[in-house]
């Protein structure tokens, strides 16, 4: 069975995460939402942490062995700080641990060292589709076998950094199941519209691409002639975003909650008031509950346990729910003034609208 008492490195990597989030990442958060842009040094001091680093074994250049559980840990940690950042942070994962999880052994010796030995590189994924039925195990993208390569066809959204990424793990559908590609930037037949405006995440830039019978060699699918399980994929991304969920909601609890004990309201603190006491009680309960179901799936996925994905989509749609309904409340213990831009629970319950959106953004 899991403990549930971090190890010494998994505590180091917290303590780390935390120091950033609250020098760096909170101070900045409310500036970077308003101009739409998250600082180049932020996300690179938060790459120089060493997340997915430590997940990357030392024969591909990194210095530890894969653990879904810190991932949690750490994606839990900088969702705390601000969704965007952390997704920015997080951006090269999903390049690279879809790589270590279902690539082949010279797809892993050719890709996994130069993102790891380098500074914060804009590499990314197209995973999500812009259909409201969107099912990411049954893609509208398309691959089609032409000879000694394949031409991929589709759209896709919320491609984070794409406009100047130096390639991508492009999902379509081959065969009747979802697989992933490999492909440079520069390929023929890449459509790069204009950057999407959103709700929340202001921060940070997604893009929507077009896919015109982009021509790739057959060695740059995933796995290259035997292909891939896409589960271990879907599972680590639904387990990132519940993660993440779960710490931006923390955030959101903990500022209305010392709100409520500071301000005075008729006479009396805002928080002895029975109905703000019960609804602090509710959302602090939530986020415990989600919080053991992330940690719970990611721990069955490190064991290889048969119900792992089970687990992951239940995690993620139970941090849907939490997120919307725990930022939500938020807003309304601080009154008028949660809806005011300086108190940041607006923006995160703008942010957190899109738990519900964002599986594929970050792999942990």
């Amino acid at each position: 069975m899991y403990a549930f008492e971090p190890s010494d490195e998994q505590k180091m990597l917290l303590d780390a995460i935390h120091r950033y989030v609250t020098n760096d990442v909170r101070p900045a958060a409310h500036d970077a939402d308003e101009e739409e842009n998250f600082p180049t040094g932020l996300i690179e001091k938060g790459w120089e942490l060493g997340v997915l680093q430590a997940s990357i074994p030392e024969d591909y250049g990194g210095f530890g062995d894969h653990s879904t559980v810190t991932g949690v840990l750490a994606a839990e940690g900088l969702g705390w700080g601000d969704l965007a950042g952390a997704l920015a942070v997080l951006t090269p994962g999903l390049f690279a641990l879809p790589i270590l999880f279902c690539g082949s052994e010279q797809q892993k010796q050719k890709y996994l060292p130069p993102i790891i030995d380098a500074e914060w590189e804009s590499v990314s994924a197209a995973m999500i589709e812009p259909h409201f039925d969107f099912d990411p195990n049954d893609m509208s993208t398309m691959a089609a076998e032409s000879g000694d390569r394949y031409l991929i066809s589709g759209e896709k959204v919320f491609v984070p950094y794409a406009a100047g990424a130096e390639a991508f793990i492009v999902y379509a559908q081959l065969d009747g199941k979802t697989q992933g590609f490999i492909m440079p930037s520069d390929a023929q037949g890449i459509e790069i519209d204009g950057r999407q405006g959103l709700l929340g995440i202001n921060a940070l830039p997604l893009y929507k691409m077009r896919f015109n019978e982009v021509s790739i060699p057959k060695q740059n699918r995933l796995g290259e002639e035997d292909g891939h399980d896409f589960a271990p994929i879907i599972d680590a991304s639904r387990v990132a975003i519940a993660a993440l969920g779960v710490g931006l909601s923390k955030a959101a609890f903990e500022y209305s909650r010392d709100y409520a004990k500071d301000r005075d309201v008729f006479g009396m603190k805002v928080a002895q008031k029975q109905a703000i006491a019960f609804m602090l009680a509710e959302m602090a309960t939530e986020i415990e509950s989600i919080r053991l179901l992330v940690w719970e799936a990611a721990w069955m996925i490190d064991e290889g346990k048969e119900e792992a994905s089970k687990h992951a989509y239940l995690a993620h749609m139970g941090a849907i729910d939490m997120a919307m309904m725990v930022t939500d409340r938020a807003v309304q213990i601080l009154g008028g003034h949660g809806y005011i831009r300086e108190h940041p629970v607006e923006m995160w319950m703008r942010s957190g609208r899109g738990i519900a959106a964002f599986a594929g953004l970050a792999i942990v």
